[in-house]
């Protein structure tokens, strides 16, 4: 696979929303939550998604462009 600066860019959003969903499951099993609980549940609900998302336009942007 090769990686384009479109895929390259899909990875980096990933990236970012993993490390997003890793510290908000840190953040609401260690007690108060510096954003509040509801901030925090929201940001964990949305950048799981998120995650895969970005990841699956990364690796099918990455084979399209394969010649």
């Amino acid at each position: 696979m090769y990686l384009t600066p479109k895929s390259g860019l899909f990875l980096l959003g990933s990236c970012i929303s993993a490390i997003a969903a890793v510290g908000s499951v840190f953040e609401l099993s260690y007690g108060q939550p510096d954003l509040g609980f509801q901030t925090t549940a929201v940001i964990l609900g949305l950048s799981i998604p998120l995650t895969g998302l970005f990841f699956l336009a990364a690796v099918r942007d990455a084979k399209a462009n394969i010649k």
